[in-house]
């Protein structure tokens, strides 16, 4: 049975599909430790959780643009990067380092997406079609 489909709008194209992991806070990825992916940043909402090849879904970035791309830069490096974002208030600096380094990444989802979903739940990002399903 197909999954609850949610409409959008592609900041990076690609299609990633994975298990959720929702952040509270905004994500500082030079706070997040590129040999395990795990968000080192104190008092953070994912704080000692790993975003490596999840679905990361947060409500924007923080940091400098240095910082930011050089942070998910070295977690791509590592192989620990999320497989996709999912982005409530983008930035340039988040959004340029997604198209860059080519992890699908999306915006504007529909809000009942927000209602429904729930950590480690399934989640397809097909940004080519500007398409989230929740399985």
């Amino acid at each position: 049975m197909p999954g609850k489909q949610f409409m959008c709008r592609r900041i990076s194209a690609g299609k990633a599909e994975g298990e959720v992991m929702i952040s509270r806070d905004a994500v500082c990825f030079y706070l997040v430790a590129p040999e395990t992916g795990i968000v080192k940043e104190k008092n953070h909402s994912l704080e000692g959780s790993s975003v490596a090849g999840k679905i990361l879904v947060m409500p924007s970035g923080k940091g400098s643009s240095v910082v930011q791309a050089d942070g998910l830069y070295k977690l791509m490096k590592h192989d620990k990067a999320p497989k996709a974002m999912v982005i409530e208030h983008p930035d340039t600096v988040l959004v340029s380092s997604a198209i860059v380094m080519e992890i699908p990444a999306v915006y504007r989802v529909d809000r009942g997406f927000y209602e429904n979903l729930k950590d480690g739940q399934k989640v397809t990002v097909d940004a080519d079609n500007e398409i989230v399903t929740l399985e």
